[in-house]
């Protein structure tokens, strides 16, 4: 039987975007152990953070900074590709400590590609992280980027992420996928969860801006494919599930319903 750190654990990797704060005060309500379990669930905590590409503002800056397995240094502390300095990270309250440190040994790759990275999300996306970091032994660069928009008053929060590969040595195949995570939790809960792979050859001697432009397109195209199954499903699927009116062409009035002779007004027949 699975123990308590691990149920909770299980919370904590699961929790949707912007709700990590309620997943947890449901946490310390809910085992027997209260608040004092939360430390146990710091690996949890990391990984939750890593995965979802948590952001964080560093101290005296507007700009908020990706969290992630490719930027992560040796020591646990985490590489900002803009200050190019480490920071650390408080993964249970999602905070940055006052205190950053000059590049510790990161070796950056090419600037080149952040700067395209940077004029693509400022063109597409409204309020986003992103970065480009090198992969291990520097065969590789990762391109990053993830746009969160919460909106708790109207029960919804979103977050979208894309990470990508791409080997060094042209040419190559860029790999990657995108994530798109919404939950919209008003009188009861509808979550859409999608994952799209994405595969991109890369010619020899093209420019940042070529692949960048490769990797929109990709993009738009997922976004596309996206719109066309909404619309199949409200045409669709989502048609077929409203309830129909019934013969008198009048929605039923639910809150009178007991007051109903049932097979007379509904059906708009005369009693006998």
């Amino acid at each position: 039987m699975p123990s308590n750190i691990e149920i909770a654990s299980s919370f904590i990797e699961g929790a949707p975007p912007g709700e990590l704060a309620d997943v947890v005060t449901d946490i310390k309500a809910l085992t027997s152990d209260g608040a004092e379990i939360i430390p146990s669930l710091a690996p949890a905590f990391e990984k939750y953070n890593e995965a979802q590409l948590a952001t964080v503002k560093l101290p005296g800056s507007s700009e908020e900074v990706i969290v992630s397995a490719y930027n992560k240094l040796e020591d646990g502390r985490y590489y900002d590709v803009e200050s190019q300095t480490s920071f650390a990270f408080d993964h249970i309250t999602q905070a940055c400590p006052p205190r950053n440190s000059p590049n510790g040994g990161f070796c950056y790759l090419d600037k080149s590609l952040l700067r395209s990275l940077s004029t693509h999300a400022e063109e597409h996306y409204q309020s986003c992280s992103y970065g480009v970091y090198p992969t291990e032994n520097d065969t590789a660069v990762a391109i990053v980027l993830v746009a969160n928009k919460y909106s708790p008053n109207n029960f919804w929060n979103g977050r979208y992420r894309a990470i990508y590969t791409l080997p060094a040595s042209l040419p190559a195949t860029l790999t990657g996928k995108i994530h798109i995570n919404v939950h919209y939790y008003e009188d009861g809960n509808v979550s859409l969860n999608t994952t799209k792979p994405i595969s991109i050859s890369i010619p020899a001697g093209s420019s940042a801006d070529a692949v960048i432009k490769r990797i929109a397109t990709a993009e738009r195209g997922q976004q596309e494919q996206l719109s066309d199954a909404f619309t199949r499903l409200s045409e669709g699927a989502f048609k077929g599930l409203r309830r129909q009116l019934p013969v008198t062409r009048q929605k039923v009035e639910w809150e009178k319903v007991g007051g109903y002779r049932l097979g007379q007004d509904i059906s708009g027949g005369k009693g006998r």
